[in-house]
């Protein structure tokens, strides 16, 4: 099949297959494939195309201290490292506290995998946060979630449960690499596997915590690899429903082991549009699709919106994981209002569930 006749199933409502995704990944007709993922997303959702979302939160790594040396990242540090951290409850309330005062309503939290934290750690941070603000607490990817329930000696529904009720909101989607267990051998072979990565997102979705899903690509995966991952979460969407986004950004080489061990070249922003172009149009039981701008920079983050996303994506007041691999872009609200309108859309403030806030 051609890439236009598989463009056309998708306009007619059909699913595509492996093979049909495979094919639209070797497709260089970049203006069609942003075309296509632009005319799914209002034909899928049935919403105003002129509205663009973004959110006001703040992005917190609760600690840099982490034992599974994943060759991408430059974030991590070892306990004892003259660098490492576990930032104490306070100055976590004071980063909250900035959050509220710009009119925030969200924080993201993640950390490295400590293996001194257990669930009672999170169960007393967790209400610290609650009982001092009204805040939506979007906190603790699966592979944090697998490993605090290992050092807590739990099972998976268990520790859910149990940060549910301290005050967990929502699940975020990192640590999902690529959902394929060869490339995660390779470049994270001390984290969860696919299965597990997508059991904490199917248990927290029937304990009704919505989360969001990811990509990083442009490592060892090859293209089949990326089909694979965008098929699995299509697959989980399917069962349990509760994904209310996508974000794809490229691997930021950077000073990173793995950047030094594969030799292979920065992914453009070319790439960058088409995968998130394809991940649109294969995914479709997943109404919004997030500009990077994190990793590709406000121009290319502005170009998004016309391949696929609906969405820019978080002010995030600090981002410590990204920038210490080399790459570093800042936007406050006003910026992002201001990519938004020059882009040609309406600017609208939303929560984590994508309804729209003031």
């Amino acid at each position: 099949m051609t890439p236009e006749t598989i463009l056309q199933k998708a306009l007619d409502g059909a699913r595509l297959n492996f093979d049909e995704g495979l094919a639209l990944f070797e497709c260089n007709d970049l203006t069609l494939l942003g075309n296509v993922a632009t005319r799914l997303y209002l034909q899928r959702t049935g919403r105003p195309r002129e509205t663009v979302t973004y959110i006001v939160d703040r992005n917190i790594n609760y600690t840099n201290v982490c034992v599974t040396d994943c060759s991408f990242c430059a974030f991590y540090r070892k306990e004892g490292d003259a660098e490492a951290y576990v930032l104490p409850f306070e100055q976590i309330g004071k980063k909250i506290e900035e959050v509220v005062a710009a009119g925030g309503c969200q924080i993201l939290m993640q950390g490295g995998h400590h293996a001194g934290l257990t669930v009672d750690y999170f169960e007393e941070l967790f209400r610290y946060i609650k009982n001092r603000f009204e805040i939506h607490l979007h906190a603790l990817s699966p592979p944090e979630i697998v490993h605090l329930s290992k050092v807590s000696k739990l099972d998976l529904e268990s520790t859910l449960r149990r940060l549910k009720d301290a005050g967990l909101d929502s699940i975020p989607g990192g640590g999902a690499e690529i959902l394929v267990d060869r490339v995660r051998r390779e470049i994270s072979p001390k984290k969860c596997s696919t299965d597990q990565w997508l059991e904490v997102m199917g248990a927290a979705h029937r304990l009704g915590l919505p989360t969001t899903a990811t990509m990083m690509f442009g490592h060892v995966e090859t293209l089949a690899d990326r089909v694979e991952h965008l098929l699995r979460l299509r697959r989980q969407q399917d069962e349990t429903g509760g994904f209310t986004a996508f974000i794809c950004w490229p691997f930021q080489r950077g000073m990173t082991p793995l950047a030094r061990q594969t030799g292979t070249e920065a992914i453009t922003g070319w790439e960058y549009l088409k995968t998130l172009a394809v991940g649109r149009i294969l995914l479709d039981n997943i109404d919004n699709h997030q500009s990077s701008w994190v990793t590709q920079g406000p121009k290319v983050g502005q170009m998004a919106l016309f391949f696929g996303a609906n969405d820019m994506g978080s002010t995030m007041f600090e981002e410590n994981v990204v920038s210490a691999a080399g790459t570093t872009y800042h936007l406050d609200e006003a910026e992002i209002r201001r990519l938004i309108e020059d882009a040609g859309f309406v600017p609208q403030r939303r929560n984590m569930r994508y309804e729209f806030v003031t």
